[in-house]
């Protein structure tokens, strides 16, 4: 009988029922082309053909829950007006059976998904959800379908999406016209990253003949050229099923798809000949040099070297699988980590501070690339960089790789392949988007272990079968680019003319009566943006949908050599993961701001016999990779009380244990750190990464230091991973000795590698036998405990509780909460602003009721007031770490903003909202509660902050009962009175109105 019950498990699985479709077989209007078991992904593909219109289908059938959905159509524009992008935004505004404002953003709270976004990339747009609920995923594939195929694509949404002249103030006809637009403060924040900058530079300039010459996102100066009636007809020409590529993953039957797809869209339509394609890029006959400018970045590691230079070489059609994963395998091997060619020629002589945001293999447009070059360079090295990139090919060719190399390599992409994600199907659509876009076969993209036997083979036949290939697409190939960027101090100012000369061009054309319509157009803007919107004809889930319970982790506690344990066994297809968290509670104050910086390189020094190149390459062989990162945890009970430490992650195939376990010790008992000129190379490279990332995240920034002085775990936050760490990263790095460095890291670790300051969890039993003798090893570390400040009193969790791992808790009881308006004068053009309110802990009876209050006031009232209205790229509200932090992303206002910050607690105080507005944000909150969780992170949650599956079960059945009574009293005890201390921050440009205010602290 078991044995009939398993078989019969088995035989219901989704992989093997699509095992059963037939080539030539007929479904709802689709021919089924090929099937094909995919063993090493643990799926079925099922390729198939639409009949009438010739759309592609590719399905994925997979015993995953996390079901995906997505359409991408090929987009290829010919001028640099953004005409994709703005299209993608909106399409998303409204269709035929949908005709409400932004039933995208509506569907957010009326859906249980785990994803649903849009892409535009160089030469596709791809719509994807996903979903673990089987109505919820007819609900939002009714609604994109709809979206695609049948948009309304309305004037006003344009206007509010791409770009519109108005009035500064819509309601003031004498207020001076400007530009306003989503997607144009979007793409202005984007190309204030300079990184991003550059990126689309050197992709126009090595492409120089087709669609890949212009900007697919919009030049922000470009996009006024956009008229809307050339955005129909774009879409006219290129969303059409005939352009289109299906894709469908996860364990929910295939037919009922297709049967939808067929009947809402697909039916509706003949087959045409979208000419969408994209030929290939004329070949140069010699190599070309060009050179673009950038704005300066105050945060740079040295301020006078912040010159990139980058060679590109145009390589084969990426929709040979071979070819590609051949040259993707060997772009690793010729760049990736100590021992590779590039990093020895080019980091290690510090040149510059790292690589160049564009570097290794990009396959990404119909002919790939790869680029290899450096940032913060010095305007004097830029020879020395293009010839030593020249030498170090004609090494490579003369040498070869070692063989150890590639193996690790291999070793790498076996892990890869094991390691289960939560967003597989998303990674896989993103993973075969680009080939199967140019008509390669994205079945074939997924056999990779076939591919992998091939070039293992080809190795075999021909030893020197890399070197040939470096010497074909490097050496003798002719069509590369040598680009190189530098800052110029006016580059800011001579943007903003620039907008400003193109403003004026627009206006000088204006009549009276053309200014009196743009005063009314802005007005019905504004009258459209401001109404409540029916919704009715959308579809929803209800909350009688969701699960009332969740399921219960079964997790168990011990102790393993005095130091506490937590075992929690997962299928993990033959992987062990392994953490550790080692608190930081003897570690003297002085030494808090260094943490990140041991976190980053003590992996990464060398250890033991080894130093960092061999420790790299046996982290390669023997493991999925070893990190350590700052861990900073509010308590769930009490806000002045946290845990601070240090998070040790690591992953192997369960032979290499042994491996694994000898290197952590070696790592904990005599790591190096005395090479000073290997922790230079490495604190340039942290530096300049940090600096890399606010323009991309200066949201994240503002929000973590706007909660500085309103908790401790939250002042912790801001030396571990705000501006305070990005600036004494620039500081370090500037430092001309580092011995200064060298002294405090070993200090550092004899408080954070110390046995009596740890607590572990791991998901496989194989690994108990190993720990005893770890904790052994690095017993020598124990020094004597004793807390530092004698303000900080450390609460143990109550030894009767078990819960989990004990946490040595930090509680400052005479901490004081104040308020703090801090304004960063950064070289963009747009603004990221933030401000933070201290509420409750997360199992205060009052939280769950906070969840539900900023997920309604980010979709009921702050969307509309930051994204519609004030064109912002995003903004809203969130809860975490007893914060209630409001946002804006890539923000044209600031005033304006913090003015919506506080109309959206007005407006919940007033209590003007209805009993669906308060389903549709539980729905959303929940679609976050219940996101799955990858097998190896189960049981995480609990040991990190000590929330079981009891504590998550009760924080459940309050949001469930969160009542319309609730939502207003919580605004009014929260967030209006904590308008008096709470922290404000803006990163973006000069700003006049801030700098009179002698309430802002300017930094």
């Amino acid at each position: 009988v078991n044995l009939d019950h398993t078989w019969r498990l088995k035989s219901t699985s989704a992989r093997e029922r699509a095992l059963q479709y037939q080539p030539g077989q007929k479904i709802h209007g689709f021919t089924v082309k090929e099937v094909v078991a995919v063993p090493d992904l643990f799926l079925t593909a099922v390729k198939l053909t639409h009949d009438k219109t010739g759309a592609q289908y590719l399905h994925a059938a997979r015993d995953d829950s996390n079901n995906l959905f997505s359409v991408q159509f090929r987009t290829t524009p010919m001028d640099s007006t953004g005409v994709p992008h703005i299209l993608e935004h909106t399409v998303l505004c409204g269709s035929e059976k949908y005709p409400c404002r932004d039933p995208f953003f509506k569907m957010l709270n009326r859906s249980l998904s785990t994803f649903m976004n849009a892409f535009t990339a160089s030469d596709y747009t791809m719509y994807p959800f996903s979903t673990q609920n089987g109505k919820d995923f007819q609900n939002l594939l009714s609604v994109y379908l709809d979206a695609v195929f049948f948009p309304c694509l309305r004037e006003q949404d344009f206007w509010q999406e791409g770009w519109r002249l108005e009035n500064e103030d819509p309601t003031d006809p004498n207020s001076p016209l400007v530009f306003k637009g989503v997607v144009f403060n979007e793409m202005k924040g984007a190309f204030s990253d300079n990184e991003r900058l550059y990126a689309q530079h050197l992709q126009n300039k090595l492409y120089p003949n087709h669609t890949y010459s212009v900007v697919s996102g919009g030049e922000p100066l470009a996009i006024p050229d956009l008229t809307w009636e050339q955005l129909k007809q774009f879409h006219a020409t290129h969303y059409h099923p005939s352009n289109a590529r299906f894709f469908t993953y996860g364990d929910l039957p295939l037919e009922p798809h297709l049967k939808q797809i067929q009947e809402e869209a697909l039916s509706k339509f003949d087959r045409i000949n979208p000419k969408t394609e994209v030929p290939s890029q004329p070949r140069w006959t010699s190599p070309k040099e060009d050179h673009v400018t950038c704005s300066p970045d105050p945060l740079a590691p040295d301020p006078n070297k912040q010159n990139t230079v980058c060679v590109s070489y145009l390589l084969g059609d990426i929709t040979d699988a071979f070819e590609g994963l051949t040259l993707s395998l060997l772009s690793s091997l010729m760049i990736s980590g100590p021992n590779s060619p590039f990093y020895k020629s080019l980091i290690e002589p510090k040149l510059g501070t790292d690589f160049s945001s564009v570097v290794g293999y990009d396959g990404s447009t119909k002919e790939a690339s790869f680029s290899i070059g450096l940032q913060g360079v010095d305007e004097e090295d830029i020879e020395r960089v293009k010839q030593i990139i020249s030498q170090t090919i004609d090494k490579i060719i003369e040498n070869g790789f070692e063989e150890r190399r590639i193996k690790a390599l291999i070793h790498k992409l076996e892990i890869q392949i094991k390691h289960q994600t939560t967003n597989f199907g998303l990674s896989l659509a993103s993973y075969i988007a680009s080939s199967w876009n140019h008509d390669g076969d994205p079945v074939e993209l997924l056999r990779i272990s076939d591919s992998v036997a091939k070039f293992r083979q080809a190795l075999k036949e021909n030893p020197h079968f890399l070197q040939e290939k470096v010497r074909q697409y490097f050496k003798e190939n002719t069509h590369r680019l040598t680009l190189s960027m530098s800052p110029e101090e006016s580059y800011l100012e001579k943007q903003a003319k620039a907008e400003e000369e193109k403003l004026q061009k627009k206006i000088e054309v204006l009549s009276d009566s053309d200014r009196k319509q743009i005063y009314e157009k802005g007005l019905d803007l504004l009258a459209a943006q401001s109404q409540t919107q029916d919704v009715s004809c959308l579809p929803a889930l209800k909350v009688s949908d969701i699960e009332p319970t969740i399921p219960i982790t079964p997790v168990q506690i011990s102790t393993a050599g005095g130091v506490p344990v937590q075992y929690c066994e997962q299928p993990t297809n033959g992987l062990v993961y392994f953490r550790a968290l080692c608190n930081l509670n003897t570690l003297p104050e002085d030494l808090r701001v260094f943490v990140p910086l041991f976190c980053s390189v003590i992996t990464k020094m060398g250890c033991g016999a080894l130093d960092y190149r061999q420790q790299a390459q046996q982290m390669e062989l023997r493991t999925g990779g070893m990190s350590v990162s700052t861990q900073v945890i509010t308590d769930c009970n009490e806000l002045d009380t946290y845990e601070q430490g240090i998070l040790l992650s690591s992953s192997c195939l369960e032979r290499n244990l042994p491996h694994m376990f000898q290197l952590w010790s070696d790592i904990f008992i005599s790591p190096h750190f005395d090479d000073e000129e290997r922790l230079r190379v490495l604190v340039m490279q942290s530096a300049q990464e940090l600096a890399n990332g606010i323009a991309y995240s200066g949201h994240l920034y503002a929000m973590t230091r706007a909660g500085r002085h309103l908790t401790p775990a939250g002042d912790l936050q801001e030396t571990f991973g705000g501006m305070e760490q990005v600036t004494f990263m620039k500081r370090t790095a500037a430092m001309a000795d580092l011995s200064q460095i060298i002294r405090t890291l070993p200090r550092i670790k004899i408080h954070l590698f110390n046995p009596d300051n740890m607590r572990w969890v791991y998901n496989t039993p194989a690994i108990a036998a190993h720990l005893e003798g770890f904790i052994k090893d690095v017993a020598k570390n124990r020094k004597e405990r004793k807390p530092v400040r004698p303000n900080i009193i450390e609460k143990p969790i109550n030894p009767l509780d078990d819960s989990g791992p004990r946490r040595k808790l930090i509680s400052e009881p005479t901490f004081h909460p104040c308020p703090m308006k801090t304004f960063f004068q950064m070289p963009f053009p747009v603004n990221f602003v933030s401000e933070s309110i201290r509420t409750v802990p997360f199992s205060h009876k009052d939280y769950a009721s906070l969840c539900i209050l900023a997920r309604m006031m980010t979709a009921k009232f702050l969307h509309g007031e930051i994204r519609e209205k004030g064109g912002a790229y995003g903004g809203g509200a969130k809860i975490g770490g007893g914060l209630f932090t409001f946002y804006s992303y890539r923000d044209p206002n600031t005033v304006q903003t913090l003015s919506a910050f506080g109309n959206g607690i007005d407006w919940a105080k007033s209590g003007k909202f209805t009993q669906q507005d308060i389903d549709e944000a539980k729905l959303s909150v929940f679609s976050a509660v219940d996101s799955p969780v990858a097998p190896a992170d189960k049981g995480m949650g609990q040991f990190l902050s000590g929330v079981t599956d009891e504590m998550k079960q009760s924080h459940r059945q309050r949001l469930f009962a969160v009542d319309h009574k609730n939502l207003v009293d919580v605004a009014e005890r929260y967030l209006s009175a904590g308008q008096k201390t709470c922290g404000v921050v803006i990163l973006g440009p000069e700003n006049d109105v801030i700098k009179k205010d002698p309430s802002w602290i300017i930094k």
